[in-house]
């Protein structure tokens, strides 16, 4: 019998945010960890933390997740140092807010590259190492964004529709595989994102924003549940029902006017 000690968990986007918030959850859980992302001396900080605090091993990966070579490399590396993981987190995302044509052109394409690209990378490399175990489970991290086109948001809210559908497809695809597929889809929360993507904070997106550790609780209680998809926060919840008891164009609106202005 397999106990948590024995049941790896690979974050991405692990140095801060939500990624930084699983790190802690799981490791207060009992969980090894591989933590992904590219600012190593964050990683080595949050690591020597969960070390000392929760007694678990820790493993530091400094990777350019937008680099689908850097992603099989470590995979490669993880197999060759018989760490099976049983939990992957693909977290690691970048947005951006702005006009699509005022928007660099490069901007746009790594968008797409992290959100989508390496995203489905992981999934399929960390996949089938579920499938051959038959036991596994990935939450992907999607954004309450992936419900509708948002002005200012046009590539981000496409890439997070990509993920969620991904996500609902797959929850379905790999069960017979023993392997559960979830799909986060978090509203603003209070982390480093919104800086990072010049984001507004309007006054309806202040009502609305949740803080990292009950939003990456849901998470883990729905990928635990098996759940096809988690949208956290009784606000959230209630814009989905919003979203779907309301012709698109009045949705749409609304939401275009709470996000920038």
């Amino acid at each position: 019998m397999s106990t948590t000690k024995d049941k790896w968990v690979l974050i991405t986007g692990a140095s801060s945010g939500f990624g930084e918030e699983f790190a802690k959850q799981y490791a207060e859980l009992g969980h090894p960890l591989v933590l992904v992302a590219r600012r190593l001396e964050r990683l080595q900080t949050l690591a020597t933390f969960l070390q000392h605090t929760y007694g678990i091993e820790v493993l530091v990966e400094q990777v350019d997740l937008s680099d689908t070579d850097a992603i099989a490399k470590l995979h490669e590396s993880l197999k060759a140092r018989d760490i099976p993981i049983d939990i992957l987190i693909n977290n690691a995302g970048h947005g951006l807010q702005g006009p699509f044509l005022d928007a660099k052109l490069n901007d746009a394409m790594a968008m797409i590259q992290l959100d989508i690209a390496s995203l489905t990378a992981m999934t399929h490399l960390f996949g089938q190492d579920m499938r051959q175990r038959k036991r596994g489970k990935i939450l992907q991290v999607a954004s309450m964004l992936a419900y509708q086109g948002v002005v200012n948001f046009a590539v981000y809210s496409a890439a997070k529709a990509y993920v969620l559908r991904f996500g609902e497809a797959l929850h379905r695809e790999f069960k017979k595989d023993a392997v559960t597929v979830t799909t986060l889809c978090p509203g603003l929360a209070n982390t480093e994102f919104a800086s990072a993507a010049k984001q507004k904070i309007t006054f309806g997106l202040r009502l609305m924003m949740m803080q990292p550790a009950p939003v990456v609780r849901a998470g883990i209680r729905g990928l635990q549940a098996g759940r096809i998809s988690v949208v956290p926060g009784v606000v959230n919840k209630l814009n989905v029902v919003f979203m779907w008891a309301t012709p698109r164009w009045l949705h749409q609106a609304v939401f275009s006017r709470v996000m920038n202005d």
